[in-house]
């Protein structure tokens, strides 16, 4: 008995890491993702969906609504994804190739899955009120969700190791709901795009990571690649 619970100790202390990232960061967010998806390709209606936009919407207000086209703005265009070309950029100039390619498959991949992802489903946008930033494409799951949420889990596995990871949750942790927060406010999207958003791009993250990093036995920055 006191062998295997070493043995059971040694092997958490080897892959623990590796464990914790397969369950909470790759299977629970499928299993989410599985569940709002199966909803959403039967079209049947999501309960919450409906009374938190009405929520969301029951908040406008005129000094509200440019912060909240401008939060939106940042969370993809203008913000999220000149930073995401920025943080390549820069790992490949400091000759960190591995990082650099982690964070390349990360964000370019998540933009072509979620891409893939509303030409599936075909989701309509909420019409339940006309929006000051109409979108035109289809809604499930939210580009948005996924490209702020994919920018914030590649940052918090590369910064791990090192002291950045609290910078990291401190300005991003906050940024992602927001980002979500005001796609429900300016009504284009429901409540279940944005988070099938955030659990499809934290399990894509994770399962990218997994690839480049072995399985999680290397780690980011350790070893010059």
């Amino acid at each position: 008995m006191q062998q295997e619970a070493r043995f059971g100790l040694a092997l958490l202390r080897r892959h623990g890491w590796t464990l914790a990232l397969v369950f909470l960061g790759l299977l629970l967010p499928l299993w989410a993702f599985a569940e709002l998806a199966d909803e959403i390709h039967e079209r049947e209606a999501i309960v919450f969906d409906v009374p938190v936009l009405q929520y969301a919407h029951g908040l406008a207000r005129e000094g509200f609504d440019s912060a909240f086209v401008l939060l939106s703005q940042l969370g993809y265009l203008w913000g999220v994804v000149p930073f995401d070309i920025g943080l390549v950029l820069m790992l490949s100039l400091r000759r960190r190739f591995r990082e650099a390619s982690f964070a390349a498959l990360a964000l370019g991949g998540s933009g072509l899955l979620n891409i893939a992802a509303k030409q599936f489903f075909a989701r309509e946008r909420p019409s339940l009120w006309e929006s000051i930033a109409p979108e035109h494409n289809y809604s499930f799951p939210s580009g948005h969700a996924m490209g702020s949420m994919t920018l914030l889990v590649t940052l918090l596995l590369l910064s791990w190791p090192t002291r950045w990871r609290w910078p990291v949750l401190i300005v991003m942790v906050p940024f992602v709901p927001a980002v979500g927060f005001s796609r429900l406010y300016l009504g284009v999207h429901y409540p279940s795009d944005i988070l099938a958003g955030w659990a499809v791009a934290t399990a894509w993250v994770v399962a990218v990571y997994l690839v480049v990093y072995r399985g999680g036995l290397l780690r980011p920055w350790h070893r010059r690649s």
